[in-house]
């Protein structure tokens, strides 16, 4: 018989259309949220550790710099990349 501390407790993972949804919401943001506004900024309602869990994959990925003051967007996808290194300034 196992103690209910020995217990695996299974976490909740978020479904791909809410990190979506998340991922939408912070790139049309274009300046740093507070996880609170960006809560009301999604279209439906995040269970607040789910939405850490979230935040928390994003910046793994760096995809977002997330910090105790909020998240903001800062991925640049590759081809973004080359057309800022073609129009920079040599030194």
């Amino acid at each position: 018989m196992k103690s209910k501390a020995l217990q695996i407790q299974i976490l909740h993972s978020p479904t791909l259309n809410t990190v979506l949804m998340v991922e939408r919401a912070l790139t049309e943001a274009k300046e740093m949220l507070k996880v609170a506004e960006l809560k009301r900024r999604l279209p439906r309602q995040v269970m607040h550790g789910t939405l850490v869990q979230i935040l928390d994959y994003l910046q793994m990925s760096g995809k977002i710099l997330f910090t105790p003051k909020g998240a903001v967007w800062i991925y640049r996808p590759p081809h973004e990349l080359e057309l800022l290194k073609k129009g920079g300034l040599e030194l």
